[in-house]
């Protein structure tokens, strides 16, 4: 359960496929946090993964950080 203000962060560093059920997971997660008035960050998404991303554009919806330590920064500050 997401309460306003707060950030999830998703490490995504062991992923090693992101199909379109996967973007589709990504994109309901940010209606869920958005619904709770909190937030999302994807962070260490793989190459491969954030290039798909980009592709469909889910990159311009919520940040994608570099890894967890960033995200968790970003939230605190």
């Amino acid at each position: 359960m997401l309460h306003p203000g707060q950030r999830l962060v998703l490490d995504l560093g062991g992923m090693r496929f992101c199909d379109s059920s996967g973007s589709t997971a990504l994109i309901a997660a940010r209606s869920h946090a958005d619904a709770a008035r909190a937030g999302i960050a994807p962070a260490a998404v793989p190459a491969n993964t954030l290039r798909t991303l980009r592709i469909v554009g889910v990159d311009r919806i919520f940040p994608v950080h570099p890894d967890s330590d960033s995200a968790i920064r970003r939230t605190s500050g």
